[in-house]
């Protein structure tokens, strides 16, 4: 996959074959295990019993929880992502997998055709441990063992450093959320493997009903030879042909009609007005048929309608003109100032970041205790700066114009107090040590 997606863990990968695919750089992983699968654990043991500097082990794993790795590509063979230093340093980190040969890969498919319920697991983007055991008695390793990944960075490292750890760490959140992550490490995408499951089921079912009719004899082996065995359908299920190519996306919106006729407008009709509001209907259209042929498209909330105000925000934040700005400053009942403040919290995160910047909400005591717990262990030791509580779920930091909101979505909004005014200064994070580090990086 070559472009990127929104996403879960990560969101989806998508791609334009299926030997590639490229998933988006993931949010930092503050408070959570890398692994929750078994499958995900087996690869981050065979990362750490592979390394022999423990230490470096332990950077990478706080590099890849602080979201310092980029968007990660993954194809045979190879996994590549850019891992950044805390000094803002990019280095390209690689961590190399041995393929499976054509003949372990005819062994692997044999087998998981024999069976329906592998078939149905995969599908399920499911790996159960019979599947992978089944498999190594075949003669087919598919998860890592000791010395299989091979690490390679920019940073000139001999042996596993902190980037290809930290790189290491954070495909295995990939892999919790999609086994096929590691069988297209291992050479085969998701895309070629369903395909030749299903041409080999298909032959699988041709030969049994051969050999069933063989074993009758006039009307009653052709009868046999007319059915199919019922797992075997319903095993085969998901595995249909790829669907025909989309029609391609049109570069740019259409042009709306325009207005500019010999005939005046009728009384209380402003056609600039409407012009303007036409060509934003068409960019938007535009932007919901690309997100609608976008892979994980299905997975994605629905946005939310919006409210006069918030869709006054949405169009000075899309529009740049500032004529425009000033109507609807006053149509919204805004100062020109205010106004701003709200385009540039809309640009950090929508509707969710222009409540933040609006509301004043008083956090329930559930809500307000978590938030603190946040505060308490966000930091290492030492590094905690000193906050002070306001209202509405607001903390300053003492001695810098610096403030962290926390928000009804349970997120922590970055905001920094310019010229008497406070206003958003970066995207929300899951933890306020992030969001704060955002801020820092932004000074």
């Amino acid at each position: 996959m070559t472009g990127t997606d929104s996403g879960g863990a990560g969101g989806a990968g998508r791609g334009t074959d299926g030997n590639e695919r490229t998933f988006a750089a993931l949010p930092p992983a503050q408070g959570r295990a890398f692994a929750q699968t078994w499958w995900g654990r087996a690869w981050l043991k065979a990362l750490e019993d592979t390394a022999l500097d423990l230490g470096q082990l332990k950077k990478g794993r706080k590099q890849a929880r602080d979201g310092a790795v980029g968007a990660v590509s993954v194809r045979p063979g190879r996994i590549t992502a850019v891992v950044r230093d805390r000094d803002g340093t990019a280095h390209r980190s690689d961590v190399l997998l041995q393929q499976l040969s054509t003949e372990e890969w005819d062994r692997f498919l044999d087998m998981v055709v024999e069976r329906a319920g592998h078939i149905a697991a995969l599908l399920d983007r499911d790996m159960p441990p019979h599947l992978v055991e089944e498999a190594a008695s075949a003669g087919v390793e598919l998860l890592p063992g000791i010395g299989d990944l091979e690490p390679e960075c920019a940073c000139d490292a001999w042996d596993l450093c902190l980037h290809t750890a930290a790189l290491c760490y954070q495909v295995a959140r990939l892999l919790d959320e999609d086994p096929f992550v590691l069988l297209l490490m291992r050479g085969r995408g998701e895309r070629q493997l369903l395909d030749e499951l299903q041409v080999r089921s298909a032959r699988a079912a041709r030969t049994r009903r051969g050999e069933d009719a063989g074993e009758g004899s006039g009307d009653e082996a052709a009868d046999g030879a007319a059915g199919i065995r019922a797992d075997e359908a319903f095993a085969a299920r998901d595995i249909l042909p790829p669907l025909p190519p989309p029609p391609p996306v049109p570069q740019e919106p259409g042009l709306p009609p325009s207005l500019d006729t010999e005939a005046a407008p009728p009384p209380g009709i402003d056609a600039d007005a409407l012009e303007f509001l036409a060509a934003d209907a068409a960019g938007r259209a535009l932007r919901l048929l690309v997100d609608a042929l976008s892979a994980g498209h299905e997975r994605q909330p629905l946005d939310r309608e919006l409210t006069p105000g918030q869709d006054a925000v949405r169009l000075a934040a899309s529009c740049g003109d500032p004529l425009i700005a000033v109507r609807l400053a006053e149509g919204t009942g805004r100062q020109r100032a205010e106004l701003d403040l709200a385009v540039e919290a809309w640009r950090h995160g929508g509707a969710a970041a222009l409540a933040v910047l609006e509301e004043e909400w008083q956090p329930e005591p559930e809500a307000l205790a978590r938030a603190k717990a946040d505060l308490a262990g966000a930091w290492e030791d030492g590094e905690r700066p000193q906050v002070r509580a306001g209202v509405a779920g607001r903390w300053t930091v003492v001695g810098a114009d610096v403030q962290l909101r926390y928000g009804r979505d349970g997120r922590w909004w970055p905001y920094r107090k310019v010229r008497g005014r406070w206003g958003a200064a970066g995207p929300s994070a899951a933890d306020p040590a992030s969001a704060l580090a955002g801020v820092e990086a932004g000074a």
